[in-house]
């Protein structure tokens, strides 16, 4: 029986993703770095130290990991500030399940990030636990961030519902005993193997209601 939902913030909430790799890519090719079209599903799910040293390391750009996160957060701020990305009918979808579900965010965002969603979104007060995977010790597909919130929450992780829509995701999810609901990322899908972890797929957020999630 679900008795808390934790949702991912990019790919879930907010069509960022590509906001994301925009700004990581800029960084690159200003910076003279070698961008690869392999790099965003690369860098899907990572923590902030982790993406930051895959851009140093094997993207080739010369600054430390933490300038590196610092400038592509600088950029994201930039733009959320002008609109947030929503998916839509993702604040209805929050809005309903909070009615009856205490919920969690577990999200590969930094924490400035995050905060700052919850600010601007006006959802703060909706969510009873707030999870960056840079807080943790290992980003997705690891299963840190979801255990992580599941304990703040204090629910098992197997009496969760995660909504969840990258391949790393999925997996981080399942890995923490969670059930899984899929929203299939539209840029980078999950892979087949990934999305079969999933223990339902929907197609739009309309369809994550009450009645889904309590199945």
């Amino acid at each position: 029986m679900t008795a808390a939902v934790v949702f991912d913030l990019d790919g879930v909430l907010l069509e960022s993703e590509q906001v994301w790799n925009e700004a990581k890519e800029a960084l690159v090719r200003e910076r003279g770095g070698r961008w690869s079209d392999r790099a965003p599903r690369d860098m899907m799910g990572m923590s902030s130290p982790e993406w930051s040293r895959y851009v140093r390391d094997d993207l080739g750009v010369d600054l430390d990991p933490e300038q590196i996160s610092a400038d592509v957060v600088a950029r994201l701020e930039r733009i959320y500030r002008e609109r947030l990305p929503w998916i839509e009918g993702a604040r209805e979808a929050v809005e309903r399940l909070a009615a009856r579900w205490p919920l969690g965010l577990a999200s590969s965002s930094n924490r400035e990030i995050i905060d700052l969603f919850l600010e601007l979104s006006g959802l703060a007060g909706l969510f009873a636990v707030t999870v960056s995977s840079e807080e943790v010790e290992r980003g997705k597909p690891a299963p840190d961030v979801y255990l992580d919130a599941a304990r703040r929450l204090g629910v098992r992780p197997e009496d969760c519902t995660a909504v969840e829509d990258s391949e790393n995701g999925i997996r981080a999810a399942k890995a923490a005993g969670m059930r899984v609901i899929a929203l299939p990322n539209s840029a980078w899908p999950p892979d087949a193997e990934a999305l079969a972890l999933a223990d339902a797929v929907i197609e739009s957020l309309e369809e994550l209601t009450p009645e889904r999630v309590g199945a």
